[in-house]
């Protein structure tokens, strides 16, 4: 299937928008003062991104549903010959992955925009948008989402080489487990768009008593997440790319 430039902005964006929007919206109602689900948890949260992963992807199906920069970097190092994408359509994915991002956040805000009134701690709101580490360490910080991103590459890629079939069940099923294995320290962004979108959005956004967007921290799951996700494609291609399992298709 042939897909124009367009194409792959509008399903990104809408993909990515659509992933936020009901990222942001589990995290707000786990944790916001007054929501039905206060007090959900971290497997609610974990299991609300997994199904807004499974949503965002089958909006963004046209374009391959990339919805994250680090997997578009890791799918642009293995290149067209080995099931990746040209350099040159980079810039578009980037682009809608971060402003689908910055739309679905501010979506999900307006949805919980009296619970956000009503939420008196700072912390708690930016945390809807955007991710925190539970110990600030720059250096672990950034290794635990290299570490995320990673298994999030390296096994969407040897993925499909096998005939599970599964397809974005078993991606939103891979996002809940990274999320209840490697999630704790950081709060598992695995995406740069994911959390620079929302923080942005964060930081214009006429929120009661919201405090800093936290841009000194801004940087871990940005640059963690891309190296993740090239050390990811790098090794698929050490170990054979496609041509890991002779024979399935």
């Amino acid at each position: 299937m042939t897909v124009s430039n367009g194409e792959i902005f509008i399903s990104e964006f809408t993909g990515t928008a659509m992933l936020l929007l009901l990222g942001c919206g589990v995290v707000a109602t786990a944790i916001l003062k007054g929501s039905k689900g206060e007090g959900g948890g971290w497997l609610l949260i974990n299991f609300g991104w997994g199904l807004a992963v499974f949503a965002g992807v089958y909006v963004a199906f046209r374009s391959g549903a990339h919805l994250n920069p680090a997997v578009t970097l890791a799918l642009a190092i293995t290149g067209p010959d080995n099931g990746g994408i040209s350099w040159s359509v980079v810039p578009i994915y980037f682009a809608a992955e971060l402003t689908g991002a910055f739309v679905g956040a501010i979506i999900a805000w307006l949805a919980f925009k009296q619970h956000f009134d009503a939420e008196e701690d700072p912390g708690k709101k930016l945390g809807v948008f955007s991710t925190g580490p539970a110990i600030r360490n720059y250096g672990w910080n950034t290794l635990t989402e290299v570490v995320g991103t990673f298994v999030l590459v390296f096994v969407i890629l040897i993925s499909g080489g096998t005939p599970s079939g599964l397809g974005p069940l078993f991606v939103a099923l891979l996002v809940v487990g990274i999320g209840a294995s490697l999630g704790g320290p950081t709060g598992y962004a695995i995406n740069p768009a994911r959390d620079l979108g929302p923080r942005i959005a964060h930081a214009i956004l006429p929120i009661k008593g919201k405090g800093s967007s936290d841009w000194g921290y801004s940087w871990v799951p940005i640059v963690g997440p891309f190296i993740g996700g090239a050390l990811g494609a790098l090794l698929f291609l050490a170990l054979g790319g496609p041509g890991i399992f002779p024979g399935v298709s």
